[in-house]
């Protein structure tokens, strides 16, 4: 597609007569296609910010520990198809009961409705069982909101989100779903951002940054509101709908104090078996898990909202002191790793399944080592040091490639 359409995609306006396709194979891949807008948002986010504010609109250890979790989320999609289009297309190829015209605007229209109310209704169940919240809060666990932020994913949501899509399988064609899928995901990618304030009347039907900054705050008032992906009447329809009020403070109400991408995403799974076990009566320990994280024996479902932590507005995060030479390393080195995986990814069908793996054992190794180091923990030192030594050795037996090869000698040393 061409660039400007590309941007278009971003903000969900490409018309049904651009973005309509007969099959599956057709259709873009808009969200790779869409990483130089990525970037290139970021970077205009930062200078906005500077200008409004006199400060950048994010951290070093935050941006990287994001952009740490979205790239560990996309990694089993090197290995598989995505569960999203396998599960949709076995549903459509066996149990469909009428097919919608892939080529009619009311087709494209009406998909648009159908994948957002079923991403209201995933988004607000994850928030409401234990071990659904378990995998999403991954993406709440920022204290900082910038579009950063939105490329910060879990590795295992996708693989209950999956269901809620598969109602639309029944009549509508695979590739119309595939295309709303990824337009419906990039929608959200600019809505994580404080640099814009308010949308005047689009307010009232668009998610827009305001109405996403409740969602993402630990206020009081945030909590458990605005679950729409591009639409917010879903949230007004359903009674969990609340405008932006008192300053947000963003992140999880029991923060996790971490910047490794593996810790993050098991933390919360191991806080729930701990309490799974501690949880006396066999009804009770099921509700551990399907009921809402802030639930306990005696409680309501989702807990008692007295016990949400107060704001103070004197809430400081999580900020390891780390000399200004690491995070200008781990800069550099999460710039060489960003390199290594977008050659992986466009190489990916040339290479043996033993390189593939390898290269995403690296790539884990990497992430988790860069993460330690913005903790500043002791032994992060070592773990670098080992990791280094290991990229020397299988950068020089060529199991790891870079898109530059010219760089390939500065990058050994």
């Amino acid at each position: 597609t061409a660039p400007g359409q590309q941007l278009r995609a971003l903000f969900y306006a490409l018309p049904p007569g651009e973005s309509s396709f007969r099959t599956v194979e057709e259709v873009p891949d808009y969200v790779e296609k869409s990483i130089p807008f990525f970037i290139a948002f970021i970077g205009l986010e930062f200078a906005v910010s500077w200008v409004q504010k006199r400060k950048l609109s994010g951290r070093i250890n935050d941006g990287i520990s994001s952009l740490s979790l979205g790239i560990l989320s996309r990694l089993p999609d090197v290995l598989f198809r995505s569960v999203d289009l396998i599960s949709y297309i076995y549903i459509w190829n066996n149990y469909r009961l009428f097919e919608l015209p892939w080529d009619s605007p009311w087709t494209w229209y009406l998909t648009l409705l159908g994948v957002d109310f079923a991403y209201y209704c995933f988004h607000r169940i994850s928030h409401e069982v234990n071990i659904l919240w378990a995998a999403h809060q991954v993406h709440h666990s920022s204290e900082d909101y910038n579009l950063f932020t939105a490329l910060r994913q879990s590795v295992l949501q996708k693989y209950t989100s999956w269901i809620f899509n598969l109602p639309m399988a029944l009549f509508i064609p695979p590739s119309v779903f595939t295309v709303h899928l990824q337009f419906n995901l990039l929608y959200q990618f600019w809505i994580h951002t404080e640099v814009i304030t308010n949308l005047g009347p689009l307010e009232w039907i668009l998610n827009t940054p305001s109405h996403h900054r409740v969602h993402h705050g630990r206020n009081p008032y945030c909590i458990d509101k605005n679950y729409g992906g591009t639409l917010i009447i879903w949230d007004r329809i359903f009674g969990t709908f609340e405008a932006e009020d008192a300053k947000v403070v963003y992140g999880l109400t029991h923060p996790v104090n971490s910047f490794d991408p593996i810790m993050l995403q098991l933390r919360p799974l191991a806080h729930i078996w701990n309490t799974f076990w501690a949880t006396p009566g066999f009804c009770n320990k099921l509700s551990v898990i399907f009921k809402g994280p802030g639930w306990g024996p005696g409680k309501p479902r989702l807990g008692l909202p007295e016990e949400i932590p107060v704001i103070t507005g004197k809430e400081v995060p999580f900020n390891p002191s780390v000399p200004a030479y690491l995070n200008c390393y781990a800069v550099v080195h999460f710039a060489v790793i960003l390199d290594l995986y977008t050659e992986l990814l466009g190489t990916v069908t040339m290479l043996s399944q033993g390189t593939v793996l390898l290269r995403i054992g690296f790539i884990i190794l990497s992430l988790t080592s860069f993460g330690l180091l913005m903790e500043n923990r002791p032994k992060a030192g070592i773990l670098e040091i080992i990791r280094c030594l290991v990229f020397v050795g299988v950068y020089k037996h060529g199991y790891l490639r870079s898109q530059f090869s010219s760089l390939g000698y500065a990058y050994e040393v």
